[in-house]
C-alpha cells in the first residue's frame, strides 16, 4: 500500500511540475500571440470612421468587409486543423502567424471596396484555424480538471487586446500625414509588424506536444500523456471524423454561431456607438473599451477557476448569456445616453468573463484526434457569425439611419444560443446517465 501511495504521489507531482512548465513556457507566448492575431482582425473598427471617409465607403460596404474576413476564416478551419495535426503544431502555428502579419500590413494598400474585400478574405485564409488550433494544442496538455483555467488564461487576451488596441488606436491615428500614409494606415502597418516577428519565436521556441517538449523529464512527460487522451487508445472518438457524428457538437456549434454574431456586430460597431451616446472622441472612447477590456480579464480568470472547481460549465454560461440578451436588447431599443453605453459595455465584460467555461465545453465534445475537428467545427460556426454579425449592422444602419434596430436584434441573437445551450445540457445528461 506505502509503495502504490508513493507511486501515485510521484506521478501527481511529476503531473504538477509540467504543467507549472507549462503555464509559463507555452500559455503567456500563444496568448500574446492571439492578442496580435485579434489586434489584426478587429482594428478596422477604429479605423473605420477616418477610412470609410477617406475612401468614401458606405456603411454596408464597411460592414460587408468586416464580416468577409470570417466567411473565409469559418471555410478554412477544418482543413487547417487536418494540416495542424499533419505538419505539428509548431510548423503550422508559426506559418500562420506570418501570412497573417504580411497580409494584415497589406490593408494600406486598399482603396477600392473591392480591394477591401479582396484583403479581408485573403486575412482570414491566412489567419484561420490559429484559435481552434491552439485550444486543441492546449487540451493535449492540460487534464479536463484545469483546462478551463488554462484556456482563459491564454485566452485572457482577447479583453486585454482592447487595452492594447484602444491605447494605440488614438497614437497612430494621430500619425495621419506622416510619410504620405493615412493614420489609418499606419494603425493597419503597425499593428501587422509583431505577428510576423512572433511567427520566428514559435518556430524555434514552441513544442509540437508534450513528447518533444526538450524542458520536460521524461517522467513529466509521461505523467501529460496518461492525464491526457492518447492519440493510438482505442477510444471510440479515435477517428478524426468521429466528432461530426457528435449532436452535442453541432448544438455548441449554435450556440457559438449566436453568440459570435452578437458579439462581432457590437464589437466592430462599438467605437463608433460609443462616440454618438457618450459625445467622446475616438481616443476616449478607446481608454473606455481598453477600461472594459482590463475588467474582462479579471472576471475571465475568476470564473474559469470556479468552472474548474465545479466542473460545471453550462452553470457559469448559460444565465450570464440570458442577461446578455436582455441587455443588449434593451439598449436597442433605448439607444440614448450613457444608459445605453454602460449596458453595452458590462456586456462586453460578461461575455469575456464566460470564455474559460465556454471554450472549454468545446474542448470537451470529443476526444482523441477527432477533437481536432469537432472544435474546428464549433468554431467554424461561430466564425461565420462574425461574417454574419458585422454585414446585419452595417445594412441596418444604413437602411434604418440609426444602429437601434440592429443591435436590438443582436439581444435575440443572444437570446436564441440560451435555447441551443439548454438544449445541449439536456443532451449531455442523458449521455451521462446512459
Amino acid at each position: 500500500m506505502t509503495t502504490v501511495s508513493a507511486n501515485v504521489q510521484g506521478e501527481v507531482s511529476a503531473l504538477g511540475r509540467a504543467l507549472r512548465k507549462a503555464r509559463w513556457r507555452i500559455v503567456p507566448l500563444l496568448a500574446i500571440c492571439y492578442l496580435v492575431a485579434y489586434m489584426d482582425r478587429a482594428n478596422i473598427s477604429f479605423a473605420a470612421e477616418t477610412m470609410n471617409r477617406d475612401l468614401h465607403f458606405s456603411p454596408s460596404v464597411y460592414g460587408l468587409g468586416a464580416g468577409l474576413f470570417f466567411l473565409s476564416y469559418a471555410l478554412c478551419e477544418i482543413p487547417s486543423n487536418w494540416m495542424m495535426l499533419r505538419f505539428g503544431a509548431r510548423r503550422w502555428l508559426a506559418r500562420i502567424m506570418l501570412t497573417w502579419g504580411l497580409l494584415a500590413g497589406a490593408m494600406v494598400l486598399v482603396h477600392t471596396p473591392w480591394s477591401f474585400y479582396a484583403m479581408r478574405l485573403l486575412l482570414g485564409v491566412a489567419e484561420a484555424g490559429f484559435f481552434p488550433g491552439v485550444i486543441f494544442y492546449l487540451a493535449t496538455w492540460f487534464p479536463v480538471e484545469q483546462r478551463a483555467r488554462a484556456i482563459s488564461q491564454f485566452y485572457i487576451a482577447f479583453p486585454l487586446s482592447n487595452l492594447v488596441m484602444g491605447a494605440a488606436a488614438g497614437a497612430l491615428l494621430r500619425l495621419n500625414g506622416r510619410m504620405g500614409l493615412r493614420g489609418w494606415q499606419w494603425l493597419f502597418l503597425v499593428e501587422a509588424a509583431p505577428a510576423v516577428l512572433l511567427s520566428f519565436v514559435l518556430w524555434f521556441a514552441l513544442p509540437d506536444g508534450p513528447e518533444s517538449a526538450a524542458w520536460l523529464t521524461a517522467e513529466e512527460r509521461a505523467a501529460v500523456k496518461r492525464a491526457n487522451w492518447d492519440p493510438e487508445g482505442p477510444s471510440p472518438d479515435s477517428n478524426i471524423w468521429a466528432g461530426l457524428r457528435n449532436m452535442r457538437v453541432w448544438l455548441l456549434a449554435l450556440v457559438f454561431l449566436c453568440c459570435m454574431a452578437a458579439y462581432y456586430a457590437l464589437v466592430f460597431s462599438l467605437p463608433q456607438v460609443l462616440r454618438q451616446l457618450t459625445g467622446w472622441e475616438a481616443g476616449e472612447v478607446g481608454y473606455l473599451i481598453a477600461g472594459m477590456g482590463v475588467a474582462g480579464a479579471g472576471a475571465m480568470l475568476i470564473v474559469a477557476i470556479f468552472s474548474d472547481r465545479s466542473k460545471k460549465r453550462v452553470r457559469y454560461t448559460l444565465p450570464a448569456i440570458a442577461m446578455m440578451g436582455g441587455m443588449v436588447l434593451v439598449a436597442g431599443l433605448h439607444l440614448a445616453g450613457w444608459g445605453a453605453a454602460l449596458a453595452l459595455l458590462g456586456v462586453l465584460v460578461m461575455y469575456y468573463a464566460i470564455q474559460g467555461p465556454l471554450q472549454a465545453l468545446m474542448s470537451e465534445v470529443a476526444e482523441g484526434p477527432a477533437r481536432a475537428v469537432a472544435i474546428a467545427t464549433v468554431n467554424m460556426f461561430a466564425i461565420f457569425g462574425g461574417f454574419v454579425g458585422p454585414y446585419w449592422m452595417g445594412l441596418m444602419r444604413e437602411r434604418a439611419g440609426s444602429y437601434g434596430p440592429g443591435i436590438a436584434v443582436l439581444g435575440g441573437a443572444y437570446l436564441l444560443a440560451v435555447v441551443f445551450l439548454w438544449g445541449f445540457s439536456v443532451v449531455e445528461r442523458r449521455r451521462v446517465v446512459r
